[in-house]
């Protein structure tokens, strides 16, 4: 029996670290999602399509923790350790297919989220107020960075303004003038795709890469439930 629990300890402990590395990758990932800035601050994405993305930051905080009471529970023997770990991984596992369901909910929600804002924020294109221009500016910034333009119709977005300041960023450069990502204007080419795909497929992109973690995750703190709890009856029975 001693041999035997001497097996699922290290085992357990081997699963905890490999666990504890898991809930930096999680939480590192879900952070970077959440801070990123290329359509959520410059064109003010709604804050609740990330709210899965929030819970999953909360997640894996909580795996860290959880990481390492694990490792240390497995090596003392500590059958407290233990049933803190494996109450507190089963209440993760549960969030964490809440976050999985969440982002599998607003991500079927996200054309009809985004395109409301964009609507609202076309006007802002087409606005010649001074207190749009630094938004204005930005947005410029961005479909030269992604090679689009406008965010819903394509140049018509900008309105009048598209001749006086919008044409330089939606001007195609040389190398892709006669390609697919670009259009006749005129005696110019501009970027046939719109920004409003770019920010769609941005934000679905991203509830993949959370749908991914949460539910591949799951498989494995169920195997580390079967762990902590094994561990937890052979020492018992000591």
């Amino acid at each position: 029996m001693a041999g035997v629990s001497s097996c699922m300890k290290y085992s357990m402990f081997v699963f905890n670290f490999l666990f504890w590395v898991c809930g930096c990758i999680i939480l590192g990932v879900s952070i970077w999602i959440r801070v990123s800035k290329d359509a959520q601050e410059d064109l003010n994405i709604d804050n609740s399509l990330f709210a899965g993305v929030d819970l999953l930051i909360a997640v894996g905080s909580i795996i860290m923790v959880l990481g390492f009471l694990g490792c240390c529970g497995a090596v003392k023997e500590s059958q407290c350790m233990l049933l803190l770990f494996f109450i507190g991984l089963l209440l993760i596992l549960i969030l964490q297919i809440t976050a999985g369901i969440l982002g599998a909910v607003y991500r079927s929600k996200i054309d009809v989220v985004v395109n409301q804002t964009l609507l609202e924020t076309t006007k802002q294109l087409q606005s010649t107020e001074q207190q749009y221009q630094t938004f204005q500016m930005n947005f410029q910034k961005f479909e030269q960075e992604n090679l689009c333009c406008g965010l819903m119709s394509g140049q018509q977005d900008w309105g009048t303004n598209f001749n006086t300041q919008a044409l330089k960023a939606c001007e195609c450069s040389q190398s892709y003038e006669k390609t697919d990502f670009c259009v006749s204007f005129g005696r110019k080419y501009i970027y046939k795709k719109t920004c409003g795909t770019v920010i769609i497929n941005y934000l679905k992109d991203h509830m993949i890469i959370l749908m991914g973690i949460a539910f591949g995750l799951a498989v494995i703190e169920i195997v580390g439930l079967g762990f902590s709890m094994s561990l937890y009856c052979q020492i018992s029975r000591k």
